[in-house]
């Protein structure tokens, strides 16, 4: 695919990255709806959507967008904004999504490293081969973090400049 230049889209390139994209995200067990929607949004050069204009740039119905559109909203990678005067919804990435979306998992690996440890509990500890198994994920559930919040920092600081 040949660079188009300065605000020359291949709409044939476009399509052809929003399914390339959302079957990877598939292939690390993102849904494929909410990875092609997030994909779609993120191609489109406007700042929102509605349901009937995903579903166009992608082929499929308004209902299917929904399921996509409510997972996305879950993981925090996408806004709906209600139309004044319409029953319609816009959806959009909130500003800083993929910031946004990485803070939210911090509380989950807290969550699955205080799981881990029940389960390092009742395997008999970390001395058994399964409590061993187990107190490793816990283990590297903490690093990440403990890591985490240094990284988003960095981020944040590495945007500003």
């Amino acid at each position: 695919m040949a660079d188009q230049g300065p605000g020359r889209r291949d709409e044939e390139g476009v399509r052809h990255f929003v399914e390339h994209f959302a079957m990877t995200l598939a292939d690390w067990g993102v849904p494929r709806m909410p990875g092609r929607v997030l994909l779609a949004l993120m191609s489109a050069d406007e700042d929102s959507l509605t349901a009937a204009e995903l579903a166009e740039r992608l082929g499929v119905s308004p209902a299917a967008i929904s399921g996509g559109v409510r997972y996305l909203m879950q993981v925090g990678l996408l806004a709906r904004q209600p139309v004044p005067g319409s029953r319609r919804d816009r959806y959009r990435m909130p500003n800083d999504a993929w910031y946004e979306a990485t803070l939210v998992k911090t509380t989950m690996l807290k969550t699955f490293s205080d799981i881990a440890d029940e389960g390092v509990a009742a395997l008999g500890g970390a001395s058994t081969p399964s409590g061993a198994r187990v107190a490793d994920m816990r283990d590297f559930f903490r690093f990440c973090e403990a890591e985490l919040p240094g990284l988003l920092e960095k981020w944040r600081e590495t945007k500003a400049h």
